[in-house]
């Protein structure tokens, strides 16, 4: 679900223009890949059994249009996902763990609800981790020329792997977007963050807990997260304030959001940290601060819905109550959503692609025109705003 580039691949990526070809015959993108596998310094031999099986599987094509949950509200989103069974389970695997999650505090310095809700929601904490072949569905996304940067190099990452034993182009099988394991993580993160939990000498993200945590954990760490820190908290806000100061690009300090009338919703804060007010429902709906280490769930998945329902079960994994869903107005529905986005494009707004999904520049251009017009500036599109359009 959460595709993500290396830094080094891109490096690589962006100096060689040429390894960005897509398109044509599938066998000749093929022997493409092999030619250039061997002018990497991959043995001809070890080129020829790494690609012998591979396939080209319209079902990941499929798989990576059709990605509709995505138009759902934040708390239908949220109930959909936090099932009870995955509390319990949540709370269960914390105790069978206990010693890994150490370890993980102690090195990495993330929380084991960060962890537990990424491996929850990614595959059940370990049940179903995918059932598309890997190096299919690599070479399938990477021949589509919709987003080939992103994934050719992890075809040469996942060929590394095999050369390490860790690979297998026939067996492997993971999310449709190539990801492996518990986490769901690519093979270029693999190389570059995979710990060896257990001390077995392998790193293996599938069949391992404690691999697949540390290795997650790692890569949070690499991506930019801060050490025994909070991600988000739920809070209650006023009844009027100026909501256009809502959202991640607005930060002020806990102590500067008290004075407008922003408080906990229990307890104290959590930080005295630059933190933002995000409502993902405007402001009649659910309300929380994003903290800093916010910001690093849009490295694992760039769904801002995905995102902010990760970081909220990480909460209640450690503790925190049921959020309190409010009375929001009611939504668009996804073609509405789409017209909304064409004739906010149409006034010269960047909404990005016309999807029907309320992402980051859609929320933006929503709140913009919302102050233009003189309403709550929530970034919440409703009927309301789109007939005033």
């Amino acid at each position: 679900m959460r595709p993500i580039l290396p830094a080094l691949l891109a490096l690589c990526l962006s100096s060689q223009p040429s390894l960005a070809a897509c398109g044509g015959g599938f066998g000749s993108f093929v022997q493409g890949l092999k030619a250039e596998a061997v002018q990497r310094g991959h043995a001809a031999t070890t080129v020829d059994r790494f690609f012998a099986s591979v396939r080209q599987d319209p079902k990941v094509i499929k798989a990576d249009r059709a990605q509709g949950v995505f138009q759902l509200d934040f708390t239908t989103f949220a109930r959909r996902l936090i099932s009870q069974n995955r509390v319990n389970s949540g709370v269960s695997n914390a105790k069978k763990y206990d010693r890994v999650f150490d370890r993980i505090e102690a090195d990495y310095g993330v929380d084991r609800g960060v962890l537990l809700a990424f491996w929850a929601f990614e595959t059940d904490y370990g049940a179903f981790q995918g059932d598309f072949n890997t190096l299919n569905a690599l070479a399938t996304l990477a021949h589509d020329c919709r987003r080939p940067d992103l994934f050719r190099p992890q075809i040469f990452a996942a060929l590394e792997l095999f050369e390490h034993g860790d690979f297998e182009p026939a067996r492997t099988t993971g999310a449709w977007a190539g990801e492996i394991g518990m986490v769901q993580m690519l093979p270029g993160d693999i190389i570059e963050n995979g710990v060896d939990g257990d001390g077995d000498g392998h790193v293996d993200l599938k069949g391992s807990a404690p691999d697949a945590l540390m290795s997650g954990a790692k890569m949070l760490r690499h991506l930019g997260w801060r050490p025994n820190q909070p991600w988000i908290q739920e809070i209650t806000l006023p009844q009027q304030m100026d909501w256009s100061w809502t959202g991640l690009r607005t930060t002020l300090t806990p102590a500067e959001w008290e004075k407008v009338g922003v408080r906990p919703r229990s307890g104290r804060w959590l930080s005295n940290q630059p933190a933002s007010v995000i409502i993902p429902q405007g402001h009649k709906g659910p309300a929380f601060l994003a903290y800093p280490n916010f910001n690093v769930y849009f490295e694992w998945n760039q769904s801002f819905t995905y995102v902010l329902t990760a970081a909220y079960f990480a909460t209640r994994l450690q503790g925190a109550p049921v959020f309190d869903a409010g009375n929001p107005d009611p939504g668009l529905s996804g073609g509405q959503m789409k017209q909304l986005q064409k004739k906010l494009s149409a006034r010269g707004y960047d909404v990005g692609k016309v999807d029907g999904i309320l992402g980051a520049k859609t929320r933006e251009a929503v709140q913009a025109v919302q102050k233009q017009l003189g309403l709550p500036a929530d970034a919440w599109p409703t009927t309301g705003l789109l007939n005033r359009l």
